[in-house]
């Protein structure tokens, strides 16, 4: 009897230790699974919330994207993010790209010579004399081009944006759901 009480003691101690050792696994299991999602939330993908009408009418003041923030290239007319000098994440189009030459003539964009079909712009652009983009820079604009609508590379205070400033290119939008934002 003392020698099945003993068996049995050391099955039930046997049980416990190897409930407290899974119970470890799962709860290392889960640590390590919510670092992999912080880093690739952090470092990978990313949600933004646009604030503001600059984007109107391709994205409007509340509207949720999703953007890489890893492995992407820059082209002209992507959407992208990037950090101002005040440290706030702006949205953005791409209109021109290194040692191209922008210039804004009877409210159209003209690129490297040839007149931009922007069918997703609303409102007329002030005119703007020929800039030369430096090189590891883009010109970017905001959808809507009414004067005083939006803060980018027209303005003498903004100019074109390093590419070092660049923190992702938007993908989707997530709300309202759309997939056509890169035209």
């Amino acid at each position: 009897m003392l020698l099945e009480t003993s068996i049995v003691m050391e099955d039930r101690k046997n049980e416990s230790e190897k409930e407290r050792n899974d119970s470890r696994l799962g709860w290392i299991g889960f640590i390590f699974c919510l670092v992999i999602a912080f880093l690739v939330f952090r470092y990978v993908i990313g949600f933004i919330v646009i604030s503001g009408d600059s984007m109107n009418p391709t994205l409007e003041n509340g509207n949720v994207v999703l953007s890489s923030n890893i492995f992407f290239n820059v082209d002209r007319n992507d959407i992208i993010i990037y950090r101002d000098h005040n440290g706030f994440d702006v949205v953005k189009r791409v209109i021109g790209l290194p040692k191209d030459r922008i210039m804004i003539q009877d409210g159209s964009i003209v690129v490297n010579g040839q007149m931009m079909n922007e069918p997703y712009m609303m409102g007329a652009s002030n005119d703007m004399e020929e800039v030369v983009v430096p090189k590891d820079a883009y010109f970017v604009v905001g959808d809507n081009r009414t004067p005083g609508e939006s803060l980018d590379s027209r303005s003498s205070n903004v100019g074109p944006i390093h590419k070092s400033t660049i923190q992702g290119k938007v993908l989707i939008s997530l709300f309202p759901f759309s997939m056509a934002l890169n035209k």
